[in-house]
């Protein structure tokens, strides 16, 4: 099939613009150097480990600049681009643990041409001071320039000026005239219309910048001509023939290369096999008579005359580091009982989950774990597992602790782990996105072969299911490891990422870029990948990293899609409201603030962790479980699962500590180290008990149930684990050969249990919370109090809910009629631990919680499987005995 004329001449000319922009961004850039800002900064207690500076541009991508010592003073140089008015900047720890002071600043570069600029910051203070050296040229510049189509150049300059009508000139470009905007906007005609997609730069005396360019991709015209709809991109698999399918839009030439292995390294290729254009900008070639199955493949892409070699976007497999695709029968890799398995709590709501967020490697490979296959996808399904004390570990304690799913970080093939070198420890989080259909390979036992990683992320999601807990996938989408060498942009040349009209990647992930979901074929592949996790692996939810730079029409595409054969799968992330370079008009984020425009879709709330600890941007700064006032409406508000930006309790995850920065144990003994540890303990079980007793969706990393800390060994804690070793990340299981870790879990586990007995604790409509939740009377400062009606969400229960923070004990007046306690300072569970009548008494640091009515039943519902337990081991150990007996006959 052909393409249209239209197609082949808007790919030829996009080839040559891409082209250009490789030409003439190096060029730009040796522009850029007229004036540095040099930030001094200064700290009183001298510690400047880990501190930099992160500058930005408005257009321009961001950069994080360590210190470096100039002269005795710890300084960041940044070359600012030419024509910025205003460089902003924050001095900041990695991964954003902290920021040293909690505010965007911005300095006014407007009136520099050239030249150094000094700027000195002291910690803690908001503010600069500036000093200039001799090389400084003061004058006017061009802030920004555009070029509409049909209108002419729009250009903003830094001040206003009188000679505008013949004071510009443009390259290549004769008879240029301007007309006054207002306000320093100009507006710059020329006798004749520029070509869109050339490139040219605007002069005003001394001061020059590139004209910006309309974005091509993200035109209606080549959306038009090349959104791809079909189901078939990648290869398709048969016995008889397998298709391979590429959307490559601006190539002139599209092959396809055989190998024998997955080995990056290896000179093994077997064929080559051309490819012809297709329908709506792919290339389709097809080998049929032999079985392709374990085939490994790649696709040489011409673009501009030159010719690259990329991997299918599309993979199902790789080879070792993901270098080469793999033809995979993916039938084949399917484990026993496959076709019948199902998500364990299909039917539930998405309040009912209770969420624990592990590593793969973190759970196993701690010599404690007792675990055979350490890393390993497998670890997480071995069973009859041990530390050196009998305690069990890895499935087993998940499973005892009541838990309804786990949150696994990134398990998607990413690419800071070598593949090729396991025998060396390496670790990541793994939010580095390489090839987001394929399974990570360290975690597989084989890396090299690429239906391994297949089959045995399947046995382990299926052995999961089998005991009951239901498994959600941590994505990232919204950046990938190297903008340049990912795929996707190999074979369509920036089209993946968000690039400004100068060529420049976004960056408001703080990853160098920013995903362009606003496109058509990046929203079909975010919605086509979740969708083969939750076909091909039974995936049971979603965690959207940074999902605040993905627009809400991809997400609910997502969802939507999703939900049509998979009405279960529960979707959340972290809807942080980041700037972000926007390729199209109209188009809103994922974001917290825009809750309402993505209501099946829940968002961390930061709300409750920073009133529960104090803010993340602080690690000294102590919250509501220290003992700190002001955050009683707060705890309330998030009690019923209505933080300020959103309204129902589907959409709020609750939780006091997740992967990033300090575990909560760290934490608290950061910001309160004038107490005790036991206090630190009862501070740690006081949030775990506002977390799993809030509307809402309780989540929480994993080891937090046994105090989790990341220790560097000089008395400082682990913030941003990302890459450190084993020895900060994996659990330590040995810790619950301690009475005080025991006591802990088991508090954590009555939690859970606690809830899972309530409906109402689990409630879904915002009215019939309303209606249902009533804040005590009469209570001391700082304590907080609550009355959850009977018939809540079916609840035959009546519930009092009470959180203590204070050093001291505190009597509540209870509503009327007998109370059973079953949550006090020390034990939590549905059995009750004493009753209360007219008033009660909470222990200082601690949580309490009585139920009223429907006791009975609960306490008859918890004991049957102990029963039932009880009378199989008395039954297998009749049957041992009879068995012995006739083995000794």
């Amino acid at each position: 099939m052909k393409r249209s004329i239209l197609s082949r001449t808007l790919a030829l000319v996009l080839a040559a613009l891409l082209l250009l922009g490789c030409v003439l961004l190096p060029a730009l850039a040796a522009e850029q150097t007229g004036v540095t800002v040099k930030l001094h900064y200064n700290r009183p207690d001298g510690n400047y480990d880990g501190w930099s500076v992160w500058f930005w541009v408005d257009g321009v991508e961001s950069a994080d600049v360590p210190f470096a010592e100039e002269n005795g003073e710890m300084v960041a140089s940044y070359p600012v681009p030419a024509g910025a008015a205003s460089v902003g900047f924050i001095v900041k720890l990695p991964a954003w643990a902290a920021k040293d002071v909690d505010m965007d600043q911005f300095i006014d570069v407007a009136a520099y041409l050239s030249g150094t600029v000094h700027v000195y910051v002291e910690s803690g203070v908001e503010g600069y001071t500036v000093k200039t050296e001799n090389d400084v040229i003061m004058g006017v510049k061009i802030k920004e320039a555009v070029y509409r189509p049909g209108e002419g150049i729009q250009v903003t300059m830094t001040e206003e000026i009188s000679d505008y009508v013949d004071g510009f000139s443009v390259s290549g470009v004769t008879g240029c005239v301007g007309g006054d905007l207002g306000n320093g906007k100009y507006l710059v005609t020329t006798q004749e219309e520029l070509d869109p997609f050339g490139s040219y730069t605007l002069s005003y005396g001394e001061a020059t910048a590139q004209i910006r360019m309309p974005n091509v991709y993200s035109t209606e015209e080549f959306e038009s001509a090349y959104t791809y709809a079909g189901d078939d991109l990648g290869a398709t698999w048969t016995k008889e023939k397998t298709t391979f399918r590429v959307w490559a839009p601006t190539a002139t030439a599209v092959a396809v290369n055989f190998y024998a292995s997955g080995n990056p390294g290896a000179d093994d290729q077997t064929g080559q096999l051309d490819m012809v254009p297709g329908e709506k900008g792919t290339w389709v070639a097809a080998m049929a008579g032999e079985d392709m199955n374990g085939v490994y493949y790649t696709y040489s892409v011409t673009v501009n005359g030159e010719t690259v070699e990329a991997c299918d976007p599309y993979a199902v497999t790789t080879g070792v580091n993901g270098q080469r695709a793999m033809v995979l029968d993916l039938d084949s890799t399917d484990p026993e009982g496959w076709d019948k398995d199902t998500d364990p709590n299909a039917g539930k709501n998405i309040t009912d989950a209770v969420i624990y967020e592990l590593h793969v490697r973190d759970l196993s490979v701690d010599e404690s774990s007792g675990i055979t296959n350490k890393g390993k996808f497998l670890g997480l399904i071995e069973t009859g597992t041990t530390n050196s004390q009998g305690v069990p570990t890895g499935l087993d304690h998940m499973k005892d602790l009541g838990i309804t799913h786990v949150h696994l970080l990134p398990s998607y093939d990413y690419a800071s782990v070598d593949e090729s070198n396991l025998s060396i420890p390496q670790f990541n989080w793994g939010y580095d996105p390489q090839n987001y259909n394929v399974p990570e390979g360290s975690y597989s036992t084989d890396p090299y072969h690429g239906e391994v990683r297949v089959k045995e992320m399947k046995q382990m999601v299926k052995g999961l299911h089998d005991n009951g807990i239901s498994v959600i996938m941590d994505v990232v989408y919204n950046h990938v490891y190297n903008a340049d060498t990912f795929c996707f942009n190999q074979i369509v040349p920036l089209y993946f990422s968000r690039v400004s009209d100068s060529g420049v990647y976004s960056a408001g992930s703080g990853c160098g870029n920013d995903t362009a979901s606003e496109r058509s074929m990046v929203k079909k592949y975010i919605v086509d990948s979740v969708k083969y996790w939750a076909d091909e692996y039974h995936i049971d939810g979603f965690r959207f990293d940074l999902v605040g730079l993905i627009d809400t029409e991809t997400i609910n595409a997502v969802v939507e899609e999703v939900h049509k054969t998979h009405p279960n799968v529960i979707f959340y992330g972290e809807g942080w409201t980041m700037s972000t370079a926007v390729t199209k008009e109209g188009y809103t984020m994922t974001t917290q603030a825009n809750s309402a425009e993505v209501p099946e879709f829940a968002f961390f709330s930061d709300t409750l962790r920073d009133a529960l600890r104090g803010s993340v941007f602080n690690n000294t700064e102590r919250g509501y479980v220290a003992g700190i006032g002001g955050h009683t409406g707060t705890i309330a508000s998030c009690f019923r699962g209505q933080p300020t930006w959103c309204k129902s309790p589907t959409q709020t995850i609750n939780y006091a500590s997740c992967h990033d920065n300090m575990s909560l144990f760290d934490r608290l003994t950061l910001s309160a180290p004038d107490k005790s540890v036991e206090d630190r303990i009862r501070m740690n079980n006081l949030a775990a008990a506002v977390v799993m007793t809030s509307q809402g969706v309780p989540f929480f990393q994993a080891g937090e149930e046994m105090l989790r800390s990341k220790p560097l060994g000089n008395g400082e804690f682990d913030h941003n684990s990302y890459c450190s070793p084993d020895s900060v990340n994996s659990l330590k299981w040995d810790d619950l050969n301690q009475e005080a870790y025991q006591q802990v879990y088991e508090y954590y586990k009555g939690l859970i249990a606690l809830r899972k007995a309530h409906p109402a604790l689990r409630m879904t409509d915002a009215q019939q919370v309303n209606e249902a939740i009533v804040n005590l009377p009469r209570l001391e400062f700082n304590v907080t109090g609550f009355h959850i009606t009977a018939g809540a969400n079916g609840d035959a229960s009546s519930l009092v809910v009470i959180f203590n923070p204070r050093s001291s004990e505190t009597t509540v007046t209870l509503p009327e009629g007998s109370w059973d306690i079953c949550v006090d300072g020390e034990h939590a569970g549905t059995e009750s631990l004493g009753t209360a009548e007219g008033q009660v008494t909470v222990a200082p640091i601690s949580a309490m919680v009585l139920v009223q009515g429907g006791m009975e039943e609960q306490q008859t519902a918890s004991a049957i499987p102990m029963i039932l337990g009880a009378a199989i081991a008395v039954l297998a150990g009749v049957a041992a005995v009879v068995f012995v007996k006739k083995k000794k006959a």
